[in-house]
């Protein structure tokens, strides 16, 4: 791909995503979003990350489906993985902290209906227990990513525990879930994942330059969470990494498609 052509994808690119930006700021201001429930605004957040994964020209292909309204677990390799589990279904997410004091993408988090936890303090699981259970109340799903980081997708690390206290304590069945991505013009690992020291902003504009992508989403069978929250995390390890020996290999990953 020429440099003249990279360049014209990342100015197309931009203007289309702040076209999508403020036409979802529109409909939520004309529509009352501000009191909007739990339900509303993930379907909106729905429509909203629909809208993005068609300007980054992302497919995603789905084998098997979650439980509508409940907690799935799948494995983490960026902020694309919160967008591709949202335009599936109507969904709250947990994120850190900082997110929503980031410019503009922190508004657009909250607005949906995201949760924000503290990773510092220990009482903060706890803390986010209520809105766990009203999201589930409302029929929508929480996806929790418990590797507890993102990867360039080529392992699953071992699932952290601590998130699973509050479905353990309620007795909230577990969907494990697998994501895959391909792409055409570039490396996944590279220029899908998002991971270690990457930026956000120079990694966004690389990823509009690739020709398109896939995301094959495998989900298994939802789990009993069981008593012990620390056998339930390795129990849903060891179903993800099952499920990613299900997902088609990639032909390569210069040439996915």
């Amino acid at each position: 791909m020429t440099w003249i052509v990279k360049r014209a994808r990342q100015l197309i690119g931009l203007v289309l995503l702040c076209a999508i930006f403020g036409r979802m700021w529109v409909e939520y201001c004309l529509r009352g979003g501000g009191r909007w429930g739990i339900r509303e605004r993930a379907e909106w957040q729905m429509r909203f990350a629909q809208k993005l994964l068609g300007m980054l020209r992302l497919r995603v292909e789905t084998i098997g489906t979650p439980a509508e309204g409940g907690f799935i677990a799948a494995n983490h390799q960026g902020y694309i993985d919160i967008l591709v589990m949202a335009s599936l279904t109507p969904q709250v997410f947990l994120s850190k902290k900082s997110v929503g004091d980031w410019p503009v993408i922190g508004r657009f988090v909250k607005m949906a209906g995201t949760l924000f936890i503290d990773r510092s303090r220990r009482s903060e699981v706890s803390r986010q227990e209520i809105g766990f259970a009203r999201a589930i109340g409302a029929k929508v799903g929480m996806t929790v990513y418990l590797e507890g980081t993102s990867t360039d997708g080529s392992e699953v690390r071992p699932f952290k525990s601590s998130l699973l206290q509050p479905v353990v304590s309620n007795q909230w069945s577990v969907t494990p879930a697998f994501i895959r991505y391909e792409c055409d013009g570039g490396d996944p690992a590279f220029d899908v994942c998002w991971w270690g020291d990457m930026t956000f902003g120079k990694h966004l504009l690389k990823m509009m330059t690739l020709r398109s992508i896939r995301a094959t989403i495998v989900f298994g069978s939802a789990r009993e969470p069981g008593a012990d929250r620390k056998a339930l995390a390795k129990a849903l390890h060891a179903d993800v990494v099952a499920l990613s020996k299900k997902t088609p290999s990639p032909i390569s990953r210069e040439t996915a498609f």
